[in-house]
C-alpha cells in the first residue's frame, strides 16, 4: 500500500468503511461494560454517591483519556498511515535520541501482554452470563474450547470470519444504547454523574471504601483505547473519528443505564442482587432477552479477542524488522494486505490465555491483574508522542500543557493500579517483563555484534575478484555466488565475505552478487537499487522495504534479475560452452554466515549474559535461510566465529634453545 494510498484511507469516509471501523477496532473497549462497572461496586453497598462518582469517573476518562488523547490528538502521529507504538517509534528515531527505545520496547512488550489477559477476561465474563439460569455450570471449559477454536482458525486467515464482526459488533453496540436509554428512562436522576463533581467527590472521599483507589476500576473502561491507533492503517483516522462518536455514545448509555439501575437498589450489594451472577451488565436486561444477551456479548468478546490476536501478529512483525525480536516463521494466509499468521506467537498467547483462565478462574479475579500493565503502555506511548509533537514543530505552550495533564492522569491510574499488583497484577507484569527481556536481549545482541563486525572497502578487493572469476585453475564454485551483506555502503562489505570468497575456500564464480536489506521507518514500500561494481563481474542490489513488509529476497532476487535481463544489463547464461550456446540459465548459490561466540571473546559479565541469551534464542529462532525466503537447496551456511574484546597481544616470553645438551 502507498502513501498515496494511505492518505486516501485516511480522507475517505463510507457507510462500509464506518461499518469495517466497527469490527476491527473496538472489540476490547468495547467489551468493557462487561466487567467495568461489576468492578467499580465490588463487594460494596451501593449507594449513590459510589455510582454517580464511578459514572462520571468513567465519563471523564472516556473524554479526556480516549477521546481527546487518542482519538483527537494521537491519530495525528501516523506513519505513512499506519499507527501503533512501534510505528510512532519509527517516526521519532529520527531525532537521534537513542534512549527512545525503552519507551518502545516496554510500550510493545506491554501490548503483547495485554493480548494475553484480555481474551479470558473478555470471554469469561460473556460466558459468566450463564450461572444465571445454571448457577453449577463449568464456565471454564466452555472459555478455553471456545478459545481453542479462535487460536486453531487463525491459521486460515481471518478474511471470511471478518465479514460478520462488523453487522455483530453493530448489533452489540445498538444493543448497549437501547439497554441503557430503557434504564436510564426510568430512572433520570443517573445523569447528575455528567457533573465532575460527582468523581471529584468520590476520589476525595474515603466514605465508600474507595476514594482514589477507585481508579484502578475505572481505568478498565478505556483499556482498548491504544487499539484505535495500532490499527489506524486499517480502517483510517475519519472513519475512527466518526464512528467514535456513535461508540462513545453507546458506552456511555450502557454506563449509565447500569448505574440507573444500580441506583434503584440503593443499600443493597450486588451478590444480594444476584448471588450465581452479581453482574449489573446482565441484570439490566429483560428476562427474556438475557439469553440473547449472552450470546451476543460472546460473540463481541469473540471478535475483541480475534483483533488482539491479529494486532499482537502485526506487533511482532514489526519488532522482527526493528530488530526487537527473534526471526520466526510468518505465513500470509490470505492475499489481504497487512495479514499475517505467525504460528509460534499464536500457540505462546494460547498457552498464556489458558494459563491466566486456569489461575485466576473467574473474571472477577482477572480483573485485579487487568489495567496495571495497560497503563504503563499509555504512558510509554506519551513518552514518544511527547517527542514526536516536538519533531512537528509544535509550539511548547501548547506541548506542555497537553503532556503535564497526561503525565498527571495516568500517573494517577497507574497509582491507583499498583495496589493490583499482589491481587493478580504481578501476573501480566512478569509476562511483560519477561517480554521486555528478549526485547532488550535480542537488540543489544545485535548492536555488539555489529560493532565487532569488521568492514572494508570493495575497492581494495575488485582486482583480486575480477582475476579469480577467470582463473581456470580453481574449480568454478559456482555460476552466480550470491551473498547476503549487512553493510549500509555500496562500496563496502565485511571482511568475513572476502574472506569466505578468497581464503576460506576460493570461489570462483562468473558473477558475484552482493545483497542488502534496509528496514525503512514507514510501513509500505517495495524498491531496489542496482549498483554496478564490475561490469559483468560484481553487483549490489539494495532492497528498501517497509517494516511490515515480508523480506522474500528469493523472490525479489529473481525479479530484479528478470528486469535486469530485459534491460541487456546483464546476461545470466552459463559460460560453460555447451551450456552457453543453449540459452541455459546458470546456477545461482547463496552463502550466508553464521556466527557463534568465539572462546576468544573476553567479555565483561553483562555482556555474557546478553550474548550466550542472545545464541540460545537463535538456535530456537528461524533459520538465516528461511528468514530471509530462501530455497534451502541452493543455500551454502558458513561459521564465523564472533571475537569480542578480543586481547591485543597476548604477553608471553620466548625461551632459547638450550646450546649445551646434556
Amino acid at each position: 500500500m502507498s502513501s498515496h494510498s494511505h492518505q486516501n484511507l485516511h480522507s475517505k469516509l463510507s457507510a462500509g468503511g464506518l461499518l469495517l471501523t466497527l469490527g476491527i477496532i473496538y472489540g476490547d473497549i468495547g467489551t468493557s461494560p462487561l466487567y467495568v462497572m461489576k468492578s467499580i461496586i465490588d463487594e460494596h453497598q451501593i449507594t449513590a454517591d459510589l455510582v454517580l462518582g464511578g459514572l462520571s469517573c468513567i465519563l471523564w476518562t472516556l473524554t479526556l483519556q480516549t477521546t481527546l488523547k487518542y482519538v483527537i490528538i494521537t491519530l495525528n502521529a501516523d506513519n505513512h498511515g499506519e499507527g501503533g507504538i512501534f510505528s510512532l517509534y519509527s517516526l521519532v528515531k529520527r531525532t537521534k535520541i537513542q534512549w527512545l527505545i525503552v519507551p518502545a520496547i516496554i510500550g510493545g512488550s506491554l501490548l503483547l501482554a495485554e493480548g494475553i489477559i484480555t481474551p479470558p477476561i473478555s470471554v469469561s465474563s460473556a460466558v459468566e452470563g450463564l450461572l444465571i439460569f445454571k448457577p453449577d455450570i463449568p464456565t471454564i471449559p466452555i472459555v478455553i474450547a471456545i478459545l481453542f477454536v479462535l487460536f486453531t482458525i487463525q491459521q486460515f486467515g481471518a478474511k471470511i470470519v471478518t465479514k460478520f464482526f462488523s453487522p455483530v459488533m453493530l448489533v452489540w453496540f445498538s444493543m448497549l444504547g437501547i439497554l441503557g436509554i430503557i434504564q436510564i428512562s426510568q430512572n433520570v436522576e443517573v445523569l447528575k454523574a455528567v457533573n465532575p463533581y460527582y468523581a471529584y467527590k468520590l476520589l476525595t472521599s474515603d466514605a465508600s471504601g474507595h476514594g482514589f483507589f477507585i481508579l484502578g476500576a475505572v481505568f478498565l473502561c478505556t483499556t482498548g483505547a491504544e487499539s484505535l491507533y495500532s490499527d489506524m492503517g486499517h480502517c483510517g483516522r475519519k472513519n475512527i473519528r466518526v464512528s467514535w462518536i456513535f461508540v462513545k455514545s453507546t458506552l456511555v448509555l450502557n454506563y449509565f443505564g447500569q448505574g440507573a439501575y444500580l441506583l434503584q437498589h440503593n443499600g443493597s450489594t450486588l451478590a444480594q442482587l444476584n448471588d450465581h451472577n452479581p453482574n449489573p451488565f446482565y441484570l439490566i436486561m429483560a428476562e427474556w432477552f438475557q439469553p440473547i444477551g449472552i450470546v451476543v456479548a460472546t460473540l463481541a468478546a469473540i471478535i475483541a479477542s480475534q483483533a488482539l490476536i491479529s494486532g499482537s501478529f502485526t506487533l511482532i512483525n514489526e519488532a522482527m524488522r526493528l530488530n526487537f525480536w527473534p526471526k520466526v516463521k510468518i505465513n500470509y494466509p490470505t492475499d489481504v494486505k497487512g495479514q499475517l499468521y505467525i504460528p509460534s506467537i499464536n500457540w505462546l498467547l494460547f498457552i498464556g490465555c489458558v494459563g491466566i483462565i486456569l489461575y485466576f478462574k473467574e473474571s472477577k479475579y482477572m480483573e485485579h491483574a487487568y489495567g496495571l500493565s495497560i497503563i504503563l503502555g499509555m504512558m510509554m506511548t506519551t513518552t514518544l508522542l511527547n517527542f514526536y509533537l516536538i519533531m512537528k514543530r509544535i509550539k511548547w505552550y501548547f506541548i506542555a500543557p497537553i503532556i503535564t495533564i497526561y503525565a498527571i492522569i495516568e500517573f494517577s491510574f497507574l497509582v491507583a493500579n499498583v495496589t493490583k499488583f499482589m491481587e493478580g497484577g504481578y501476573v501480566t507484569l512478569a509476562i511483560a517483563f519477561f517480554l521486555i527481556g528478549i526485547m532488550s536481549t535480542w537488540f543489544l545482541a545485535k548492536k555488539i555484534s555489529k560493532s565487532y563486525t569488521k568492514i572494508v572497502k570493495i575497492n581494495d578487493y575488485k582486482k583480486v575478484l575480477a582475476e579469480l572469476s577467470v582463473d581456470l585453475s580453481i574449480p568454478k564454485y559456482a555460476t552466480h555466488l550470491v551473498y547476503m551483506t549487512n553493510s549500509n555502503r555500496s562500496d563496502e562489505i565485511e571482511e568475513k565475505v572476502m574472506y569466505s570468497i578468497l581464503q576460506k575456500r576460493p570461489k570462483r564464480a562468473d558473477l558475484y552478487w552482493f545483497i542488502h536489506v534496509n528496514i525503512l521507518s514507514e510501513p509500505y514500500k517495495k524498491e531496489y537499487r542496482v549498483t554496478e561494481i564490475i561490469k559483468d563481474d560484481i553487483y549490489r542490489i539494495d532492497f528498501y522495504l517497509g517494516f511490515r513488509e515480508p523480506t522474500k529476497i528469493n523472490l525479489m532476487f529473481k525479479q530484479v534479475i528478470k528486469d535486469m535481463v530485459e534491460r541487456g544489463e546483464v546476461d545470466i547464461t552459463s559460460r560453460y560452452e555447451s551450456l552457453s550456446k543453449n540459452h541455459i540459465i546458470g546456477d545461482f548459490k547463496f552463502v550466508l554466515s553464521e556466527k557463534f561466540l568465539s572462546n576468544d571473546s573476553d567479555l565483561t559479565f553483562f555482556e555474557k549474559i546478553v550474548m550466550n541469551t542472545y545464541f540460545l534464542m537463535k538456535k530456537l529462532s528461524l533459520s538465516e535461510e528461511k528468514g530471509f525466503g530462501l530455497d534451502s537447496s541452493s543455500v551454502k551456511i558458513e561459521q564465523f566465529p564472533l571475537v569480542i574484546h578480543a586481547p591485543e597481544r597476548i604477553e608471553m616470553r620466548r625461551i632459547e634453545r638450550d646450546c649445551n645438551p646434556i
